[in-house]
């Protein structure tokens, strides 16, 4: 499995010991399925395929059946243990599918629409881990998730462009700032690039906000944990912010002095 940068923790040490592992099998399931869609050089046809067989395993575990594949013996477990879902698993499989079939969006509707089936899902099942899954958390968690993904959407335009020929941005309001994609070719951050990138920036800070609550609402290491991805987002909105957004030339990563920071602000904000 390639190897992949992360702005935030995942099963990280700072969580309860016991939901390292749960955690850990629900990251792999989501990464390696995120990496049918995206790595190597096969096709459409073979990609989809490969998440269809993802989908008859879960298929699989709804029937009651033995799982064909190791990872879902450890996701049956898993689901068994804590009386975890099993839709989020097929939500994330439809988002990955339609990354293999749809490269541009309309509006920024349909952007959100994908967010609540390639983010959401894993809040949902962490708050189902942390017994935790009331309609106001799951709120707040839906709130979170976007933001990141939309946070990863901002930080890897120009990725995202040249290795997987998509754009997540979205179409109308590219059009609105004067934007055409060979602009995003040429890696050009002029004419109206900034206030551009200043709209989605705002934006996508106002849900992580409006989800922020979650990170004092769950207690203990749980909610530690919550602060630092919260606050791993805002880092990356503030460096985009700085930039003026320009992702082409000073791409925003989270550094080691900055999970200090992170890490300092979390255990003091509770």
């Amino acid at each position: 499995m390639p190897q992949h940068y992360e702005n935030f923790p995942v099963a990280s040490f700072l969580l309860p010991k016991h939901l390292r592992r749960p955690i850990s099998v629900i990251y792999a399931f989501a990464r390696t399925a995120d990496d049918f869609a995206d790595e190597g050089d096969l096709d459409d046809d073979a990609r989809l395929a490969l998440l269809d067989g993802f989908r008859d395993e879960l298929d699989k575990i709804e029937a009651g059946l033995p799982p064909a594949i190791s990872l879902f013996h450890e996701i049956k477990e898993i689901i068994d243990l804590h009386q975890l879902p099993l839709q989020p698993f097929y939500d994330l499989l439809d988002a990955f599918s339609q990354d293999v079939v749809k490269k541009r969006y309309a509006h920024f509707s349909e952007v959100m629409d994908y967010c609540q089936r390639s983010a959401n899902p894993v809040g949902l099942l962490l708050l189902h881990l942390y017994g935790a899954a009331t309609e106001r958390n799951i709120s707040y968690s839906n709130a979170i998730c976007s933001s990141l993904q939309l946070i990863n959407f901002l930080q890897d335009i120009a990725i995202d462009y040249h290795d997987k020929d998509r754009i997540y941005l979205p179409q109308d309001e590219l059009a609105k700032y004067r934007i055409s994609e060979t602009q995003i070719a040429r890696g050009d951050n002029s004419g109206l690039w900034k206030p551009f990138m200043q709209f989605q920036i705002e934006r996508t800070r106002k849900l992580l906000q409006a989800g922020a609550p979650l990170g004092s609402v769950l207690r203990g290491r749980i909610g530690l944990e919550m602060r630092m991805i919260i606050m791993g987002g805002e880092t990356i909105l503030r460096k985009l912010h700085k930039s003026d957004g320009d992702i082409f030339n000073d791409r925003p990563l989270i550094k080691p002095g900055d999970w200090i920071f992170m890490l300092y602000r979390a255990l003091r904000k509770k």
